[in-house]
């Protein structure tokens, strides 16, 4: 009863609120709209602006509107990204900060630019307050599609024509979402925040999304979801190479936060943990961390289906890159050249791929592939395992809306997740032997592609 009080209150808190910022900033929004359009550069104007309960701050979801109209609402009280500027005034993040040599996190250019919506003052139409990754973060400076927007005929289309971000297009939203949790050369989580105690930067767009408390309605595509973990898969890919030739270029050469972090970061002594031995180091010396491929072990699989030709170049040059990055002693010239060409050959699978459509037959071959792979997939070691499983899991979720529940499946799939909730203990035998029963448990269920 108490938790609820505290919702409610909170959730009155944003009505009340919504209405008084309505209320105080239009005049001055006004004014920033007509300066947008006179100049045609769109400006920032603050999460506050969208807080009116006639906008996007109401109590309820909407029914009879083409939006929910409590997205402000379910931001504040329910959004993990709400809460991301605060996170930086936490004990954990202050220790952190210290080990890095930065005084307050709260206050640091690096933190704030994933953790909040900071920018100069020159892009803001109004002052406003550092609050956590709000609507503009994601959907772009609203100062001259805001008023537009709200008025009878407004569609997106024309709200993007006015410089909104269009998210309901897989490859805007993959890349404006990896720009942080995958990083660009602005903002980079390198080794020394993740030695420092920051979490690595684990990431698979439709798993994300569904964790994240919906601020949109569903579409209407039953296989949407599929089709966002794909384009998803493709960009990840794509920026993880341009990532890897950013480093190789960079001043801190080998940078180890694009390598297999649990190649190193595991036990050694338990016979469990003896895998990796057993398993050998093919491309490497034993010591030596192999480059992350996980953002390739599940794409691979859908590029052959979607671009034979292209997905055996890029296979080809992803050899070259796991090849040439995982020789510490080699040119980093040379693994920045593979590395991005590598990316180019991707970056055209991304956009034959987001136009790629999915439907339940497409679905069920790529539970078959991934689970059929599972030797493989489990020896490239955690980061691999964990897109598999995510991969999986959103793939059935779309087929079980569409054709029913499998107990079975549903179990083994489960399983999975257990087998990666401790990544220092992962144990690659058993990951395989797990993703063996998902395969068994489809065939069994009688879900194949006739």
């Amino acid at each position: 009863m108490a938790e609820a009080r505290v919702r409610q209150k909170a959730v009155l808190q944003v009505l009340l609120a919504g209405i008084f910022l309505s209320c105080l900033l239009n005049p001055r929004l006004g004014v920033a709209q007509a300066n947008a359009k006179a100049t045609g550069v769109s400006k920032y104007v603050g999460p506050g602006s969208c807080a009116a309960s006639a906008c996007h701050g109401g109590v309820q979801p909407s029914s009879v509107t083409s939006v929910l109209q409590n997205e402000y609402s379910t931001w504040v009280v329910r959004d993990a990204h709400f809460k991301a500027y605060r996170n930086l005034g936490t004990p954990i993040s202050q220790h952190i900060g210290r080990l890095l040599g930065i005084d307050n996190p709260a206050a640091s250019p690096k933190c704030l630019a994933c953790h909040s919506l900071v920018v100069s003052s020159q892009d803001k139409a109004r002052d406003f307050d550092v609050e956590g990754v709000s609507c503009e973060s994601c959907h772009g400076p609203a100062s001259a599609w805001l008023e537009p927007h709200t008025l009878r005929g407004a569609t997106t289309q024309k709200s993007v024509a006015l410089g909104m971000l269009d998210l309901r297009d897989p490859m805007h939203r993959s890349e404006k979402c990896l720009s942080c949790h995958l990083g660009t050369a602005d903002k980079d989580v390198d080794h020394k925040m993740i030695a420092a105690g920051h979490p690595d930067l684990v990431f698979e767009l439709d798993s994300y999304s569904a964790i994240q408390p919906p601020h949109w309605k569903p579409a209407a595509d039953p296989y949407h979801d599929v089709h966002l973990w794909a384009v998803g898969q493709a960009i990840q890919l794509r920026e993880s190479l341009r990532r890897l030739a950013r480093h190789a270029e960079g001043a801190n050469w080998p940078e180890f936060s694009d390598y297999d972090c649990f190649s190193c970061h595991h036990g050694l002594t338990k016979p469990e943990n003896s895998w990796r031995q057993e398993r050998g180091y093919e491309h490497r010396t034993p010591g030596s961390p192999p480059w992350d491929s996980a953002h390739y072990a599940v794409f691979r699989i859908l590029a052959r289906e979607v671009d034979p030709a292209a997905s055996q170049q890029l296979e080809s040059q992803m050899q070259g890159v796991y090849e040439t990055a995982s020789d510490l002693n080699g040119s980093r010239k040379e693994v920045s050249e593979k590395a991005s060409a590598a990316s180019e050959t991707a970056n055209r699978l991304v956009a034959e791929i987001n136009q790629t459509s999915f439907d339940q037959a497409r679905a069920i071959g790529l539970l078959q592939a991934i689970s059929a792979q599972a030797d493989s997939i489990a020896n490239q070691d955690t980061r691999s395992a964990e897109q598999a499983t995510m991969a999986l899991d959103t793939i059935f979720l779309c087929y079980e809306k569409q054709a029913g529940s499998h107990p079975a499946v549903r179990a083994a799939i489960d399983a999975l997740f257990q087998e990666v909730n401790n990544p220092s203990a992962y144990n690659a035998p058993r990951f395989s032997s797990q993703m063996h029963k998902v395969n068994a448990a489809l065939r069994d269920s009688g879900i194949t592609v006739h």
